[in-house]
């Protein structure tokens, strides 16, 4: 169902444009959690406590696998808030031609991000460090991993869009079945058929792969019931170049993220099998924490993009407060069960035979959870400034972010010889810089500064 959220109360439409978007991320992290568990469970074992393990493979394909997903939800981001912007300015003969511009440029990316990456994915793994005894799971799981890049960029895009249109639910009902899917046929593949990670894989490509499909055809059939007094190009320049200029920071900005991670992971990847694998399990569970926060930064985007479109920009500030209640609401939970039952989360993916990895697992959880309610801040405050373009300031606090994180966990480790921990303590410290940095750059009312308010399209327009 498409919604307008330039009008009505506003608790109202974001707790019930929110809570859809909260449940779909809860599925939609199934799919990792799925995979690590079916491998920490039935294949991880016995390798962890002898020569390595499937699950340490998965982990340490992990930050790769991130950065093809930071191009998906980069792009995305940048044509949520496009699409937003026209829907709340009912200009749908451009909102159309927006659509038709972007699955055209997603499908040519795709194609020459998935050469490049079965090209280059095995250069990738070595330059991380990739232990000998997890190399060639590892680069099997990438590999399949990159075949379904297409899937990925296309399911990412039309969420993007659903949620531009105040349609938060659709994407949720695909992900429900997609999510089952990818459970099952993980345990089939993996148990019944035994083919390893490669089943593994292949669930996910599979589950992924049908999800995109019908979210596509769903998409296609709701632009139809858009009114429309002409035909739209099916692609414009023009349009492409206003979407890039959201997308391709927000592409920096997510690939910053990734391309640190692999730093962080060529460091965990030199204490072993062991401390892989517990960070593995451990960044999971965080980034199902963090992405709770970033998909309530992306409705808040949309809120945002849709009010700068309709001129109503008098309702971003109770946006962005209201945002922050169900943030808190949405971190609590997290803080208190990583920080007094992590070790029973992180028995999701270990079990008792591997106590290294669990020790540095719980580790990780106990040292970055409290600082949740930080990362809620940023991400809420970010959410603000890319709804109204102001691209630079959200890729400023993260590239600070970034550099503070990479540096610091390098500094502990190799200049005071810490353990791993000292890769874990040099989040909270980026985390709590890069949100001040976003709350200041909130503070300047960047939509204040959007010139003259340009005429009104009509309905038919």
């Amino acid at each position: 169902m498409i919604t307008d959220l330039t009008t009505g109360n506003i608790r109202k439409l974001l707790w019930s444009f929110s809570i859809p978007m909260l449940i779909s991320v809860a599925f939609q992290q199934m799919y990792n959690i799925a995979d690590t568990w079916v491998v920490g469970q039935f294949l991880g074992a016995d390798a962890l406590a002898a020569v390595g393990s499937a699950l340490a493979a998965v982990g340490a394909s992990y930050p790769i696998t991130m950065i093809f997903m930071a191009i998906a939800i980069g792009s995305s981001a940048g044509c949520a808030v496009i699409i937003s912007r026209l829907f709340g300015g009912r200009q749908y003969i451009h909102l159309k031609c927006a659509v038709s511009t972007i699955f055209i440029t997603c499908v040519v990316m795709s194609v020459i991000l998935t050469v490049f990456g079965v090209w280059q994915g095995q250069n990738m793994l070595r330059m991380l460090q990739t232990p000998e005894n997890i190399f060639t799971d590892g680069a099997l799981y990438l590999n399949i991993y990159i075949y379904g890049f297409l899937f990925l960029f296309l399911y990412n895009v039309c969420t993007g869009i659903f949620t531009a249109l105040g349609d938060s639910k659709t994407p949720l009902y695909f992900l429900i079945g997609s999510s089952v899917g990818n459970i099952l046929l993980d345990l089939l593949f993996v148990i019944v058929f035994d083919m390893g990670v490669a089943g593994v894989a292949w669930a996910t490509f599979a589950a992924q792969g049908i999800s995109s499909l019908l979210a596509l055809a769903a998409l296609l059939h709701r632009l139809k019931q858009i009114p429309t007094t002409k035909r739209f190009p099916l692609f414009s320049f023009h349009l492409l170049g206003q979407i890039s200029v959201i997308a391709v920071p927000s592409i920096l900005q997510q690939s910053f993220v990734s391309v640190g991670n692999l730093f962080i992971q060529s460091l965990v990847n030199s204490f072993g099998s062991a401390v892989i694998a517990g960070y593995s399990s451990a960044i999971k569970l965080n980034t199902f924490s963090v992405t709770c926060m970033s998909t309530l930064a992306n409705g808040l985007s949309s809120f945002t993009a849709q009010n700068i479109g309709a001129h109503k920009e008098s309702r971003i500030t109770e946006g962005l407060k209201e945002s922050l209640r169900m943030g808190a609401l949405v971190c609590l939970p997290f803080v208190v069960i990583y920080l007094f039952l992590g070790r029973y989360a992180i028995g999701l993916f270990l079990d008792n035979g591997s106590p290294n990895a669990i020790h540095a697992g719980m580790m990780f959880l106990r040292i970055v959870s409290p600082f949740y309610f930080v990362v809620m801040v940023k991400a809420m405050c970010d959410g603000v400034l890319r709804g109204t373009s102001s691209i630079a300031y959200f890729t400023t606090t993260t590239f600070t972010d970034l550099v503070l994180r990479v540096v610091l966990a390098y500094f502990f480790v190799k200049m005071l010889s810490m353990d791993s921990t000292g890769i874990w303590l040099s989040w909270p410290v980026g985390w709590t810089l890069s949100a001040a940095m976003s709350f200041c750059f909130y503070r300047m009312r960047p939509w204040q500064h959007h010139g003259p308010k340009p005429k009104r399209r009509t309905a038919k327009s």
